[in-house]
C-alpha cells in the first residue's frame, strides 16, 4: 500500500493517497516507514531555541526507552530478538502520548579500530533513521552510548585509552547529528561502571566515580567541540552507574560546570519490587513514604541547586500483580512530575535475553498488553 507524508508548516502528517484539499507540498513513499537517505530539514528545522535545561526537561514529560534494540550487543538491532524499528512503531509511542523517545545504542561492534575509531556509516545512518522517526512526530529523541561497558573501564589504569575512543566516538555522533535541533539530547554514557567488582552497583570506588567524571569532560568537550547547534545542545550526564545512591550523587561532576547539562540518573525504586522479582506488593503508606523519600532526596541535590534531572530508565517487572504495578506507577510518575522530573519507562521489548516483564508495549504486532500502565505514566505530565 502506497501512503503519502505530507509536509505543512514543518509539520509531518500521514494520509491517504486522496488528492487534499489544499495546497500543500506532497512527497510519496512506499512505506510510512521509509526515511532513509532524507536530509534532517524534512523532520527537524534544526532551531536552537535558547531555552534554559529545566525548560526542556520541563516539555520532555514521560518517555519510553526503545531497549534492547540498538543497544543489543551484537551485530544487528534485532540480535536479542526485538524486530527492525520502524516509523510504525515509533508512530504508536507518540499515538499513546508520550513525549520522548531515548534510544539506546551500542556502538562497539560497529566501531573500528584505533587510531581513528571510525563507525560504520550504514550504522550511523541507520541511527539518524530512527532519530527521523521520532523527529517526524515531533518528539524529543535521547542518543547515548549504552552496552559499550566493556572498554569503558573507569580505572586510572585504562582512563587514556578509553579518553582517546571516546572522544573520537562522540565527535562522530555529533557531527552526524550537529544541525539538528534541541529536541535532538545526548547523554554521553548510560551507567558508566566497573563491571563485575563488587562496588559496581554500590556507588562504585572513590577512582571509578573520579574516572567516570572525567570520562563525561571528555565526551562533553568533544561534543562541543563540532560546533553549531551541538554548541549549546542540552547533554544529559550520569552519576556513577547513573545511581541515586549518596556517594554518586554527591561525587558527581558536571564538566566545565556546563549550563545546558542534564543530570541523568536510574532509580527502580523499590528495587525488590520492581527488578528484583521478590516482592510482588506495593502501595502501603510505607512504600508512599519510601518513595517520596527517594524523590526528594533527587530533588535537594540536584533540582533545587538549578540542575534539571531526567529519570532515563524506571519500570517495573510483571509478576501478575498488574494492580500493585498500577499503585506504583501512578504514585512514581506523578512524585516524579511534582518535582519536575522527567521518566523515561524502561520498556526492553519482547526480546529474547531477558523475561522480566518490563515491557508494556508489544512491538511485533505493535499492541499495548499494559497500556493502563502507559496511560498513568503520560497522565501524570498533563
Amino acid at each position: 500500500m502506497k501512503y503519502c507524508i505530507l509536509l505543512f508548516s514543518f509539520f509531518l502528517f500521514a494520509s491517504s493517497c486522496d488528492e487534499p484539499t489544499m495546497r500543500i507540498t506532497r512527497v510519496e513513499q512506499e512505506a510510512p516507514d521509509d526515511v532513509s537517505g532524507r536530509v534532517a530539514s524534512e523532520f527537524d528545522n534544526g532551531e536552537i531555541r535558547n531555552l534554559s535545561s529545566s525548560k526542556i526537561v520541563a516539555e520532555m514529560k514521560a518517555g519510553w526507552n526503545l531497549g534492547n534494540s540498538l543497544d543489543a550487543e551484537g551485530p544487528s538491532e534485532t540480535h536479542w530478538g526485538n524486530p527492525v524499528t520502524t516509523r510504525a512503531l515509533i508512530n504508536e509511542i507518540r499515538n499513546r502520548g508520550f513525549n520522548t523517545i531515548r534510544v539506546p545504542v551500542t556502538w562497539r561492534f560497529q566501531q573500528g579500530p584505533g587510531p581513528d575509531y571510525k563507525v560504520n556509516e550504514a550504522w550511523l545512518n541507520r541511527v539518524e533513521e530512527v532519530v527521523n522517526y521520532v523527529r517526524a512526530n515531533e518528539m524529543y529523541v535521547i542518543v547515548n552510548v549504552h552496552h559499550d561497558d566493556t572498554w569503558i573501564v573507569p580505572t586510572n589504569d585504562n582512563a587514556d585509552s578509553v579518553k582517546d575512543r571516546l572522544s573520537k566516538l562522540w565527535t562522530q555522533i555529533a557531527n552526524k547529528f550537529k544541525n539538528y535541533s534541541d529536541y535532538v539530547i545526548f547523554e554521553t554514557l548510560n551507567e558508566p561502571r566497573h563491571e563485575n567488582t563488587p562496588q559496581e552497583w554500590t556507588g562504585g570506588t572513590a577512582e571509578g566515580r573520579d574516572v567516570v567524571n572525567q570520562y563525561h569532560k571528555v565526551c562533553l568537550d568533544a561534543i562541543r567541540a563540532t560546533g553549531g547547534n551541538n554548541s549549546t545542545r542540552q547533554i544529559m550526564i550520569s552519576t556513577y552507574a547513573a545511581s541515586t545512591l549518596p556517594q554518586a550523587i554527591n561525587d558527581l561532576v558536571i564538566p566545565n560546570n556546563d549550563s545546558n547539562t542534564i543530570i541523568s540518573l536510574h532509580s527502580y525504586f523499590p528495587f525488590p519490587f520492581t527488578l528484583g522479582g521478590t516482592d510482588t506488593t506495593w502501595g502501603s503508606d510505607s512504600d508512599k513514604q519510601q518513595l517520596d523519600a527517594e524523590m526528594d532526596k533527587i530533588k535537594t541535590k540536584f533540582i533545587d541547586n538549578g540542575h534539571p534531572v531526567v529519570l532515563g530508565e524506571w519500570s517495573s517487572g510483571n509478576q501478575n500483580n498488574l494492580s500493585d504495578r498500577i499503585a506504583h506507577a501512578t504514585y512514581y510518575a506523578e512524585a516524579a512530575a511534582s518535582r519536575g522530573m522527567a521518566s523515561v519507562w524502561w520498556d526492553n521489548g519482547n526480546s529474547g535475553v531477558s523475561n522480566d516483564g518490563l515491557a508494556i508495549f508489544n512491538r511485533q504486532n505493535l499492541t499495548w498488553p499494559f497500556g493502563e500502565i502507559a496511560d498513568i505514566v503520560v497522565r501524570a505530565y498533563e
